[in-house]
């Protein structure tokens, strides 16, 4: 069952709010909702971020050379 929410916010900030959900194809409420969803979501000391989560499997495996990453790592931080 769906109930109305009203919330108070600055105008800018349903602005940009406004903005997000048409770039992303959604709807205000279900922005909300979905971020309400997240706010709510159980987690775990070992689980990624939604953010995160959203990228696995951006990358097939095969596309990414192991020892070069290595390498470019330990040019980076060593």
């Amino acid at each position: 069952m769906q109930t109305k929410l009203t919330l108070r916010l600055e105008d800018e900030l349903i602005q940009q709010a406004k903005s997000y959900a048409r770039k992303h194809g959604k709807s205000l409420s279900q922005v909300v909702a979905d971020y309400f969803g997240v706010l709510t979501e159980p987690h775990t000391k070992n689980a990624p971020p939604p953010i995160t989560r959203s990228l696995i499997g951006v990358i097939e495996s095969s596309d990414v050379d192991v020892e070069d990453y290595k390498r470019h790592l330990e040019e980076k931080y060593l």
